[in-house]
């Protein structure tokens, strides 16, 4: 049974992001009927930040952890679990501050693991997770594509890209929908500025 894991980190219900991943999701139902979808919306309940008490477990071999350990790691092997059934990754990130919003650091933070989804080799650091693919559906309120003027304060891109890299998943997409403050100016209507974004979105799903 083909599995994707759906994430959404927009605080904003009706933001540009989420109805990206929505009709991402959409279209991966349509061609795949039997298939399982996971939702981790991490606005609604975001992961709390690394603690001592994280840090400590999580180099604590697994057969030594106490039951406090095993508990304040809980919420990272949910998450990692995660990324381990699925098959895909859709993560849908409004652009803060030209980077990704932090409920989505945080759980970058718990997933990003040694031992779980990365280990030390002679070679360097190898990433755990493979055969994975990940598509990116970002939105943020300029246009920062590449070879545009701004496109050097796009720090979700080449973020994302490194860091899914790091733990093994090097099939990455991005489908933008840059511009999005013409919204509030009533420059250009909603329908007409995401129907390029939504195309893009089927085509990747599909």
């Amino acid at each position: 049974m083909p599995t994707l894991l759906h994430i959404d980190s927009s605080p904003l219900e009706n933001s540009i992001s989420r109805e990206l991943t929505r009709e991402f999701v959409k279209t991966w139902q349509n061609a795949h009927p039997n298939g399982r979808v996971i939702y981790r919306d991490l606005s609604a309940e975001p992961p709390k930040p690394l603690d001592t008490a994280w840090i400590h477990s999580s180099f604590t071999p697994e057969d030594s952890r106490t039951p406090e350990q095993k508990a304040a790691l809980a919420l990272s092997d949910q998450f990692i679990a995660d990324l381990e059934s699925a098959d895909e990754y859709v993560i849908g990130v409004a652009m803060h501050n030209f980077s990704i919003p932090s409920v989505l650091k945080l759980w970058i933070d718990q997933v990003v693991r040694s031992g779980r989804t990365f280990v030390y080799a002679e070679s360097g650091p190898q990433g755990l997770l493979h055969g994975k693919k990940a598509t990116i559906l970002a939105a943020s309120g300029g246009v920062y594509d590449a070879g545009t003027p701004a496109s050097g304060m796009n720090f979700i891109d080449p973020y994302l890209k490194a860091v899914l890299g790091f733990v093994g998943v090097t099939d990455v997409k991005f489908v933008t929908a840059g511009g999005a403050a013409q919204l509030m100016t009533g420059a250009v209507d909603r329908e007409t500025f995401l129907k390029p974004a939504l195309e893009a979105v089927r085509t990747a799903a599909a």
